[in-house]
C-alpha cells in the first residue's frame, strides 16, 4: 500500500487523515480516556462530522442507520472492550442488515496491558463475535495502513463490519503515516448458470415458484426487475421478514414480507415447489418451538440461488428478465391515498394515519414489534418512502437507527419512528442526540406498557405464565412517562389517545426542524 507523510504526526492523526482520504465523513462517538488522542485529532483535522451518543449501543445503532440510507459506512468510536460490549447488540443487528461500519475501539497502551488494569479485557475476542474483520494496530506507523484496510472491508458491496482496536500508545506515538484508499470491491456478477437455471424453473413452474427478495433486492430498481419477471412467468414475490431497507409506497411494488409466526408463514410458503433466492436466505422460524419444525416451507420445496447478498440483485434480475424475454411493465397503481382515520387506536388505524399524513420520501424506522406486523397492507398507497426494520432481533435499534438515518439524510428527509415502548427503553439516549443535532425525527411511542411480544411468545413455547411471570412483562408499575422523558432529553413531546390526535401531532411535527415525540396510548 502506498503511504504519504503529511509532516510529523502521531498515530491518531494519521488515522483521521486516512479515514477522510477513504471517504469517511461521519463518526458516531462515545469516547473515553484511551481515545483522547483520537478525539484531539478529530478536533485538529477538519473533514469528519462527530456525533455524540450517550451510550455505545446508541452509537453503533446510529452507524447502522446511517449506512442503510447513505449506503456508505461511518465510523464509530468506542471505549475499550466494555464499550464495545455495550455496543454489541446493534453491531449484531447491523451485521444482519448487511451494513458496513468501521468500529474504532480504544484500548490500554500495549505496555500497560500486562498489569491487568480494571478496564483491561479481551477486546479482540469480543470484536470477533460481531465483526467480519478485526485487527489490533500496535504501532503508530501502521495505524493509517490498518485504517485503510478497515474501510475497504466496510465499503465492500454487501457490507462489512470492521473493528480496528487502537491501543493508546499507537494513538499518541509519533511516526504516523497516512494511507491512500484501497480500491473498492465491485459487486460480483451473477453466475450465468444460476440465471439459466432460474429461467428454466420459471418457464416450467412459474405459478408454483416464489421469488424471495432480500438484501438490496428489496430496493426500488431491483423490485421493478423482479416484478417484470413475475408478471411474465406467473411467479409470486415476497421479501424476507428481516428487511434492512425496503422501498415502499406509490410507484413501488406492493410487496409483502414472509410472516413472523409459523402458522402464517406456512400458509404463505407451503404451496411453492420452488423458491428462487435473490440476496435472501431460506426462511426459518425466528425461534424453535416445542414440537414445531424450524422450517416453514414445504420440505419438498427446492431452493435456487439466483444471487447472493454480495452480488448485484438488479443485474441478476435484469439478466433473468432478458433471458425470459419479459416485457417491461408498469407498477400497478395502489389506489387512492387513505384519509386520516379517527377514533380508537388500532394497528390498522395507525398504519392508515401514517400513510395519510407522511411527507414524500420519508424514512420509517420500524421497531413496532408485535403491534406493527400488519402495517404494510395499509401503507401501499402512501407517498414513496423507505422502511427500515429490526434485522437481528436484538431489540433497542429503532431509536438509534432513526437517528443515524436522519444524519445520513442531512435534514432533507423526515424520519418517522414507529417504536414499541419496552424496546425504546434500551436506547432512549438517542432522543438526546436527536435534540443536540436538531434532527427531523418524529417518534411515535406505542405505549401499551407491557412486553406484548413476550406475552405472545409464552403460548408459542408452551409455557403457562403465572403472576410472577406476568409481573416481569408488565411496564405499568410505575408507568413510564414518555413525555417527561423526552422533555428531559430536550425533545418536545405530547400524548395522544386517539388516531385523529396522533395524526394532528404528526402533521405539526413535520413543520418543525427538530425532533418530536408522540406517546400514543394503546388500549
Amino acid at each position: 500500500m502506498t503511504v504519504a507523510v503529511k509532516g510529523n504526526m502521531n498515530g491518531a492523526q494519521s488515522l483521521v487523515h486516512t479515514l477522510i482520504e477513504c471517504g469517511i465523513d461521519t463518526c458516531f462517538a462515545n469516547p473515553g480516556t484511551s481515545e483522547m488522542h483520537f478525539v484531539a485529532a478529530l478536533d485538529q483535522i477538519p473533514g469528519i462530522r462527530c456525533v455524540l451518543g450517550l451510550q455505545e449501543n446508541v452509537v453503533t445503532g446510529m452507524a447502522d442507520g446511517y449506512y442503510r440510507i447513505a449506503e456508505l459506512p461511518a465510523a464509530s468510536l468506542l471505549h475499550c472492550g466494555p464499550g464495545l460490549a455495550n455496543g454489541f447488540s446493534n453491531i449484531h443487528n447491523a451485521r444482519r442488515a448487511r451494513s458496513g461500519m468501521v468500529n474504532i475501539v480504544g484500548d490500554q497502551a500495549t505496555w500497560h496491558r500486562p498489569f491487568d488494569a480494571p478496564l483491561t479485557s479481551d477486546t479482540e475476542s469480543i470484536a470477533r463475535a460481531c465483526s467480519d474483520w478485526v485487527l489490533t494496530s500496535s504501532r503508530a506507523s501502521n495505524v493509517g495502513r490498518d485504517g485503510a484496510r478497515a474501510v475497504k472491508v466496510a465499503r465492500r458491496y454487501g457490507g462489512g463490519i470492521a473493528t480496528l482496536i487502537l491501543p493508546s500508545d499507537s494513538s499518541w506515538d509519533e511516526g504516523g503515516m497516512v494511507a491512500y484508499p484501497l480500491p473498492d470491491e465491485a459487486p460480483k456478477e451473477a453466475n450465468p448458470h444460476a440465471v439459466a437455471v432460474a429461467a428454466r424453473i420459471l418457464r416450467d413452474h412459474g405459478k408454483d415458484t416464489l421469488i424471495l427478495l432480500g438484501a438490496r433486492a428489496t430496493l426500488a430498481h431491483a423490485q421493478q426487475a423482479a416484478f417484470r419477471v413475475a408478471c411474465a412467468t406467473g411467479a409470486s414475490l415476497l421479501a424476507e421478514y428481516v428487511c434492512a431497507r425496503i422501498s415502499r409506497g406509490r410507484g413501488r411494488v406492493q410487496l409483502d414480507r414472509v410472516a413472523y409466526t409459523g402458522d402464517a408463514a406456512k400458509k404463505q410458503l407451503w404451496r411453492y415447489s420452488h423458491i428462487i433466492l435473490v440476496g435472501a436466505k431460506p426462511p426459518v422460524g425466528f425461534f424453535g418451538y416445542p414440537g414445531q419444525p424450524s422450517i416453514h416451507h414445504n420440505p419438498e420445496t427446492i431452493f435456487h440461488e439466483l444471487s447472493r447478498y454480495d452480488q448485484s440483485a438488479v443485474s441478476a434480475l435484469s439478466q433473468l428478465a432478458e433471458v425470459l424475454k419479459a416485457p417491461k411493465v408498469a407498477i400497478p397503481d395502489p389506489g387512492p391515498r387513505p384519509d386520516a382515520p379517527a377514533g380508537a387506536v388500532t394497528p390498522e388505524g395507525l398504519a392508515r394515519t401514517v400513510a395519510a399524513v407522511m411527507p414524500e420520501d420519508a424514512i420509517i424506522s420500524d421497531e413496532s414489534v408485535s403491534f406493527g406486523r400488519g402495517f404494510y397492507r395499509e401503507t401501499f398507497a402512501a407517498p414513496p418512502h423507505d422502511w427500515l426494520h429490526l434485522t437481528g432481533g436484538a431489540i433497542g435499534d429503532g431509536l438509534p437507527v432513526a437517528t443515524g438515518a436522519a444524519v445520513a439524510a442531512d435534514r432533507r428527509r423526515r424520519v418517522i419512528g414507529l417504536q414499541a415502548d419496552g424496546s425504546a427503553m434500551y436506547s432512549l439516549q438517542s432522543l438526546w442526540t436527536q435534540a443536540r443535532e436538531r434532527l427531523p425525527v418524529t417518534t411515535i411511542i406505542l405505549s401499551n406498557r407491557k412486553y406484548k411480544i413476550l406475552i405472545n411468545e409464552y403460548s408459542g413455547v408452551g409455557a403457562t405464565p403465572g403472576p410472577t411471570a406476568m409481573n416481569m412483562l408488565d411496564l405499568s408499575d410505575p408507568n413510564i412517562e414518555w413525555v417527561k422523558i423526552a422533555n428531559g432529553m430536550g425533545v418536545e413531546a405530547e400524548r395522544a389517545d386517539t388516531l385523529e390526535r396522533c395524526g394532528d401531532l404528526m402533521k405539526q411535527s413535520f413543520k418543525r426542524d427538530g425532533p418530536f415525540l408522540i406517546e400514543l396510548a394503546i388500549p
